[in-house]
């Protein structure tokens, strides 16, 4: 399937309020900047990364979306809203990702190479959540609202807060996700015992 037809289908899933691929392409800046994300990402990879950035940088201007040109992200991704999301020169995005705005896929400063996060098929990851690091987000995981992710998150679970911790875990019970139970359990703060008093 082609990333125009994708594009369409995935923001027609995703979102109720698209009704024609015209409105789609005419009024959804998240559609926009996948799109010229493929141009400026050719730009890069053929070693015309100035250009490249400079075409990125353009349609940040026009979308308010900076996806660097050396990111890597697949057909079938949803960007909802998209104003001030930011995604880093080294992360990689798998089909059936959600992103909404205020997202960063962001660096901490301190890491050479793989800098920035990988999040894997299915994940969604909600307003202002802030992703740092070289860290992986695993499938059909969810990130809530304004979290900070500085660690690696499982599969199928969802993480909330500052610094990001698990809260419900999702999917079929097997070890690993037993494993996963437990030591979300074992992660109760002082604070959260003294809550009561």
């Amino acid at each position: 399937m082609g990333f125009w037809r994708e594009a369409f289908e995935v923001v027609k899933e995703n979102d109720p309020a698209a009704r024609y691929n015209v409105d789609i392409l005419l009024t959804y800046p998240g559609v926009k900047a996948l799109a010229a994300h493929k141009v400026s990402h050719f730009l890069w990879q053929h070693h015309l990364k100035l250009l490249g950035r400079m075409h990125s940088q353009f349609w940040r201007f026009l979308t308010q979306i900076e996806i660097h040109p050396g990111a890597k992200i697949a057909n079938g991704v949803f960007i909802d809203h998209g104003s001030g999301l930011v995604i880093g020169e080294t992360a990689e995005v798998e089909t059936g990702v959600k992103l909404y705005h205020g997202v960063t896929l962001g660096g901490t400063g301190k890491d050479k190479g793989k800098r920035h996060p990988s999040v894997r098929q299915g994940a969604l990851i909600s307003a202002h959540a802030q992703l740092l690091g070289p860290i992986e987000i695993g499938a059909n995981a969810r990130v809530g609202a304004s979290a900070v992710v500085t660690k690696d998150v499982p599969e199928a679970v969802t993480v909330v807060g500052v610094p990001a911790k698990i809260v419900r875990v999702h999917g079929v019970a097997s070890p690993e996700r037993e494993r996963t139970k437990l030591e979300q359990e074992r992660r109760v703060s002082f604070y959260d015992h003294m809550s009561g008093i």
